[in-house]
């Protein structure tokens, strides 16, 4: 069975430079990127990433708004993960904290709820509160 080849799903509450930067990186990487709109934040991460077994369909209620950028990994060996962050840093793109790796746990939560778990982790790490 073929391979897929590996994914970004990439939220920006607010377009920058950055985002042209972010994606030439990808491009150039032969990494697949999927843009998630604020609409898109209450689907289950494991639709957005196209996995088996997961319909795209909106949970009850409004979409969640998370204030930052982030990007959810979904297909990446160790050595793939680590030539992206040095090729991002080597591009100088603005860190993006907000970072995790599909799961099989993750996978059917939503966007939203990711997000809330990455942040908690984030300022449990940096000894920060949300800001």
């Amino acid at each position: 069975m073929a391979v897929k080849k590996e994914l970004v799903l990439y939220y920006t509450p607010e377009k920058s430079d950055a985002d042209r930067l972010l994606k030439g990186v990808l491009v150039r990487m032969g990494i697949r990127i999927r843009n998630i709109a604020r609409e898109q934040t209450s689907e289950k991460v494991g639709a957005l990433a196209g996995l088996p077994g997961y319909e795209e369909q909106k949970e009850e209620g409004e979409a969640s708004v998370i204030p930052e950028k982030m990007l959810v990994l979904h297909g990446f060996g160790q050595q793939k993960l680590q030539e992206l962050l040095v090729s991002l840093r080597k591009a100088k793109i603005p860190p993006i904290p907000m970072k995790a790796m599909v799961t099989e746990h993750n996978a059917g939560w939503t966007l939203y709820e990711l997000y809330q778990e990455i942040r908690k982790e984030h300022e449990m790490m940096t000894g920060q509160k949300g800001e």
